[in-house]
């Protein structure tokens, strides 16, 4: 834990050794309530999103399919329904 000054600008310090670890000069302020989040945020945010998504999991033609077969299910069920006898 480090503490630091608020400057009459409202400009905080960040130390050398944390912006370094980050790689970025950009940050994203979160104010939850009573804390104050400080997020580092990539110079290019599109790059390190890249990849951010792969992994296990069906891919985007397989959710296709499934949600094909879905819908035909449906349809399926329609059809074998019984027609409503309601009394009038």
């Amino acid at each position: 834990m480090r503490i630091t000054k608020i400057s009459q600008g409202g400009q905080i310090q960040v130390p050398a050794e944390v912006r370094r670890r980050w790689g970025t000069r950009n940050v994203i302020l979160d104010d939850e309530g009573s804390m104050l989040r400080i997020r580092p945020l990539p110079d290019d945010p599109i790059g390190a999103a890249a990849g951010s998504l792969a992994g296990p999991g069906p891919t985007s033609g397989e959710m296709r399919r499934i949600a094909r077969e879905e819908e035909e299910e449906i349809e399926a069920r329609k059809l074998r329904r019984p027609f409503s006898t309601r009394p009038r």
